[in-house]
């Protein structure tokens, strides 16, 4: 029979198969998921603190980052502990409402963050090419406009793409994945999901796309001032601001636009599993390595800060 005549099923749960039915290969990913959990924890509250604590960091920049932190360290709590407790279980299971909600954040958050990354190379592109102006430009409710605006775009879309994704008729409530996400869902439906899939290309294009267009063209800007600066230590210092965002949005764009907007296989729900486990655990563990390890204003508050504790001792 067609997709269009198979029985509809009403789901109060859903069983989610994970990575691997492997036990020793689940005692293995656990171990590696819960260090990756802690390290992401550890490095995004540091960031979040040392913002905080230290003056010299209260600036745009660091206004942004903190928004990103908070908003990878969210990302985080939202798959993690469920898929720690999974790989120690044998039942992977997950109540419908549970699900719907686990979606709706992680999409929400996932979204926010590319509108974030666009902020930032905006932030980048004024410091670098209007930097007499920077702070005239870069003020307190511009920067709270915009971090507010990225946070709304990103969960309005995904309550938009979550309403789709969950009206649909279930033929079964098996989802391939770790974690309730969009294309995994909507691979339960009865029915033609043409429909769906065109609504998560067009999401996909705005939560994706237009971030990276922004990025593109700030940095495309700030090259073109960067070149025209004539000593080379100029140059580098301009580049050295851009540097820790450049890499973390190559990273982020390029994981994501490979899964949602790349080629399809039959492999495809495999891959989608590998880059959505980066996407949820690797890139929130390495981004404050990442602006900490590479930024010389980051790693100076962290030295007052343990200065500070060795002092008290």
């Amino acid at each position: 029979m067609g997709q269009e005549n198979k029985t509809q099923t009403w789901v109060s749960e859903f069983i989610l198969l994970g990575l691997s039915c492997d036990w020793e290969l689940q005692v293995f990913l656990f171990v590696l998921v819960l260090t990756m959990y802690l390290v992401t924890l550890v490095g995004n509250v540091l960031i979040l603190l040392l913002i905080r604590l230290d003056s010299r960091l209260h600036n745009p920049m660091y206004f942004f980052l903190s928004v990103l932190s908070f908003v990878d360290l969210s990302y985080s709590n939202s798959i993690a502990p469920q898929m720690l407790a999974h790989l120690l279980s044998a039942q992977k299971s997950i109540p419908f409402y549970s699900c719907v909600l686990q979606l709706y954040i992680s999409l929400a958050l996932g979204g926010s963050e590319f509108f974030l990354l666009g902020a930032m190379a905006y932030d980048r592109y004024v410091a670098v090419c209007h930097p007499l102006r920077y702070t005239v430009i870069m003020h307190g409710r511009l920067c709270l406009g915009l971090a507010a605006g990225c946070l709304g775009a990103g969960f309005t879309n995904s309550l938009m793409e979550t309403i789709i994704t969950f009206q649909l008729p279930l033929c079964h409530n098996v989802i391939n994945h770790f974690a309730c996400e969009t294309l995994a869902v909507v691979r339960l439906a009865c029915v033609d999901i043409s429909f769906n899939k065109v609504m998560v290309a067009i999401s996909g294009f705005l939560v994706i796309m237009l971030p990276c267009f922004l990025v593109l063209f700030s940095y495309v800007r700030i090259v073109a001032a960067v070149l025209n600066i004539r000593s080379a230590q100029g140059r580098s210092k301009a580049f050295g601001t851009c540097a820790s965002h450049l890499t973390v949005v190559c990273m982020c764009f390029g994981a994501t636009i490979f899964t949602y907007l790349g080629p399809r296989s039959a492999s495809s729900e495999d891959t989608e599993k590998m880059v959505a486990l980066f996407y949820a655990l690797v890139a929130p563990m390495l981004n404050p390595l990442i602006y900490s390890l590479r930024n010389k204003e980051v790693m100076a508050a962290l030295r007052k800060v343990l200065e500070k504790f060795r002092n008290k001792e």
